[in-house]
């Protein structure tokens, strides 16, 4: 049972990070913000869960992904097609030439639905699509390059290319997808409006519950002899496969788990900010997650969580004050978190925080005094110690 517990919570210490992570999210948070930056706040969360999957398959697995953005988008795209269908029932679209269809599929003349829109009239098909799409997409990308020993930074070029071409294959088929603008005007989720504040407080406490929960089966992962054989891919992926392991199929494993991660983000990023876009899609927003992990620390769950929430509070800050810098400064600042601080702000935790609390936490203690201690008594003959015996009779005796 015990082993189990250390499983999922990594111990006492990380025990102890998660607690403080989660009165953070779902007491301190709510407490202190109003509905419109709670809200911001649950958007910020969004990205961390792509920062979490990140953690895994680029920090102990060594997969640098630069298309996260992907998966990002098409959990977004199956949960924003599902909310569209639903506020595009016959009675609110009868001014159009079609009703029944989204708008935007009215102004690209298109007169019925097309096939592959019409399963996600279903939630629970919704629900299963937002986790299963992305997940076959990264196993069909993993299966392409991991089978062939494709890795590095050439694993990298490839997954921009592929965010590259989603996002052109997006805005090209506007009438399918919405194009530039993407799947906009989302209003009711079974019935409920997700557009009130009461829903997005329920909403981002959801969110957040997610989110714990995929950072425990995060934790569960690395504390395996998974999580083990991944660090040991890490650093000697050879000495691994000459020991008999199957390396290529343990990367598309945890590829395909940051995939999950990343488009259950995505999804819920589409309920609470009630739209998705082809800009969530392409290469710049898959850097910028990576700058999410890199930050936090690419070795840290939680860090991730933090760098996510740090990252996109300066974002916030920078773009509405220095719009036409803000980018400059996304870049600076990973290009300085790389070559000064590699771990981020785990690593600053583990290297200056943590030793400073344990100075602290220690009582004063006296120092031991450098005064000799005398002697110690050994029996004499008789019983008597030497000690006890005058001077003048040890000098007479023989």
């Amino acid at each position: 049972m015990n082993s189990t517990l250390d499983k999922f919570f990594g111990g006492k210490q990380g025990g102890i990070g998660l607690l403080i992570l989660a009165a953070l999210l779902l007491l301190v948070f709510p407490l202190l913000l109003d509905s419109f930056r709670l809200n911001m706040v649950g958007k910020y969360l969004t990205y961390a869960f792509v920062a979490v999957g990140l953690v895994l398959c680029w920090g102990y697995g060594g997969i640098l992904s630069l298309g996260q953005g992907i998966f990002f988008g098409l959990g977004g795209y199956c949960m924003a097609m599902f909310l569209k269908l639903e506020a595009s029932d016959p009675e609110s679209t009868r001014i159009q030439s079609t009703p029944g269809i989204p708008d935007f599929m009215d102004w690209n003349q298109i007169t019925e639905l097309p096939l592959f829109w019409q399963p996600f009239q279903s939630f629970s098909f919704t629900l299963l699509a937002v986790v299963a799409v992305p997940a076959i997409l990264a196993l069909i990308i993993g299966v392409a390059m991991f089978k062939r020993r494709v890795g590095d930074v050439y694993f990298s070029i490839v997954t921009q290319a592929i965010a590259a071409i989603l996002t052109i294959l997006i805005i090209g088929q506007q009438g399918l997808t919405g194009g530039v603008n993407g799947i906009t005007d989302l209003k009711t989720l079974l019935g409920w409006d997700i557009r009130t504040d009461e829903a997005k407080t329920i909403l981002y406490f959801v969110n957040a519950a997610l989110l714990i929960g995929c950072i425990l089966i995060g934790r569960f992962i690395l504390t395996s002899k998974l999580g083990r054989l991944l660090m040991a891919m890490r650093d000697k992926e050879e000495r691994v496969r000459f020991s008999g392991y199957d390396v290529a199929s343990f990367k598309i494993f945890v590829f395909c788990v940051a995939a999950s991660f990343s488009a259950i983000g995505g999804a819920m990023f589409t309920l609470q900010v009630g739209f998705m876009s082809p800009s969530f899609v392409g290469i710049v927003p898959s850097i910028e997650m990576v700058i999410f992990a890199a930050v936090g620390g690419r070795m840290s769950l939680l860090g991730a969580v933090y760098g996510a929430l740090l990252v996109n509070y300066g974002k916030t800050v920078f773009s509405e004050s220095f719009p036409e810098l803000w980018l400059y400064f996304m870049g600076g600042l990973f290009i300085a978190v790389v070559m000064y601080f590699p771990n981020g702000l785990a690593g600053l935790w583990q290297s200056h925080a943590r030793p400073w609390l344990a100075r602290v936490r220690l009582p004063d203690r006296r120092q031991p005094s450098m005064k000799p201690k005398p002697p110690a008594e050994q029996p004499g003959a008789g019983g008597a110690t030497i000690d006890a015996v005058p001077a003048k009779q040890l000098e007479s005796t023989p």
